[in-house]
């Protein structure tokens, strides 16, 4: 394994029973990246955590932590490892600084170190007027605080995160995003989070799982440039749709109220120009051309939507992968 890669996921199969929660997923997580790791209920994204965590057994497949294959040097991969579950694992009759010391002890930090572990990790967390609280008396948003503040009080090289700005008001969740950033610069951090404009403003990569399969696997620009775009186009006097579809570059057409129509055309061949040229030599009054500005959700929708037929390829580094 590479050393700039720090997870490394192979063949990774889970079953319950007859059911298969995690079906055959590979993937590599490198240094430096900060994956958004996505997907719907059910999907296979909370059983994949677990398995890379060391929390569940895999039925078949590898995981390598660090270098250090998770079946076969268990305790080595999981000190590489710092986990914030959905449900942060307090103790809430203890005080911050308390709780954080015991869990500075489980991580074998050398008693001499342990203080300054403390200090560091109240302070990148900004829990420093708190520390001295009892934890089942703070607020939601700082006992994320102190979830987040366990899983790197050891310096783990790898940093997964399950849901980590939930409760956190506007300014608690800019902090935290700053965090992530700053985790991701030299080590490798997965983020699982349901708010998706969060994963656009933070993440580097993304994948979404469905049905316990991967559906997408790459950097958030290759995943739009990858998507079909559309044009909202308004015209005074509008022609038949067929003539519209006609043009060059154009997809699909979808009649909208108005006078307005919805066109979808490949990344690559814009036909804005063509039909800008067109509606003023056929006189149809445009007097409405906008850009749809993809997001991340409509991404995530288009490739998970389950009132569609189950998804039969993979965006992956570029390609179109058969499964």
């Amino acid at each position: 394994m590479n050393s700039d890669t720090l997870i490394s996921v192979k063949s990774l199969s889970r079953y319950y029973g007859s059911f298969c929660a995690v079906n055959n997923i590979s993937f590599e997580v490198k240094r430096g990246q900060i994956l958004g790791f996505l997907g719907p209920n059910g999907a296979g994204k909370t059983t994949t955590m677990q398995i890379i965590t060391g929390t569940l057994a895999p039925t078949t497949g590898q995981i390598s932590v660090a270098g250090y294959d998770l079946l076969d040097f268990p305790l080595k991969a999981k000190e590489a490892i710092g986990y914030l579950p959905e449900q942060p694992p307090l103790y809430r009759e203890m005080q911050v600084d308390e709780y954080l010391r015991f869990c500075a002890r489980l991580h074998n930090i050398a008693r001499n170190a342990v203080t300054k572990a403390v200090n560091h990790a109240i302070e990148r967390c900004g829990l420093n007027t708190v520390s001295k609280r009892v934890i089942g008396n703070l607020s939601k948003g700082f006992q994320q605080r102190v979830g987040i503040a366990q899983a790197i009080i050891h310096t783990p090289t790898v940093v997964i995160l399950d849901e980590p700005t939930i409760g956190l008001d506007p300014i608690q969740n800019r902090e935290i995003r700053a965090l992530i950033r700053e985790l991701g610069t030299e080590r490798s951090v997965i983020l699982s989070t349901h708010i998706l404009p969060e994963v656009q403003a933070i993440c580097n990569h993304v994948q979404i799982i469905n049905h316990g399969q991967l559906v997408a696997n790459d950097t958030i620009n290759n995943l739009f440039a990858q998507t079909t775009n559309h044009l909202q186009v308004g015209l005074r006097r509008s022609p038949d749709i067929q003539v519209l579809k006609q043009i060059q570059g154009v997809e699909k057409v979808e009649a909208r109220e108005n006078n307005r129509f919805y066109i979808q055309y490949a990344n690559d061949d814009n036909p804005a120009e063509a039909l800008v040229e067109q509606a003023v030599a056929s006189n149809w009054g445009l007097y409405e051309l906008i850009k749809e500005q993809r997001t991340l959700e409509q991404v995530f929708v288009d490739l998970t939507d389950t009132n569609q037929a189950p998804v039969k390829t993979a965006i992956d580094f570029g390609k179109n992968v058969t499964l």
